[in-house]
């Protein structure tokens, strides 16, 4: 396999890698002590895979399906709501 070749599946797979950097975004601040922020970056971060997957068609989702689309999206958007109030509502336990 080329560079390019490479280049190319990773670019139909922009999905992902999306939903990734803001993964990678949310553990860096858990890392750094802003835990509570951490999570919401995450919760925000799987709220967008469950809308894209929702909103793609199936040749363009790439690697954000797994299931059905009912079940995928069910499932993120629970996710991301449980995310969401927990990093609403738990206290700071000190942190920034």
């Amino acid at each position: 396999m080329t560079v390019r070749e490479f280049t190319r599946k990773m670019v139909r797979q922009w999905p992902i890698l999306l939903v990734g950097l803001f993964l990678v975004a949310a553990f860096g601040l858990v890392a750094l002590g802003y835990w509570r922020r951490g999570a919401l970056i995450m919760a925000i971060g799987v709220g967008a895979a469950s809308a894209l997957r929702l909103s793609l068609p199936e040749e363009r989702v790439g690697l954000l399906a797994v299931r059905t689309r009912t079940i995928d999206v069910l499932t993120t958007a629970s996710v991301s709501a449980a995310m969401l109030y927990i990093a609403w509502t738990i206290d700071p336990l000190g942190t920034s």
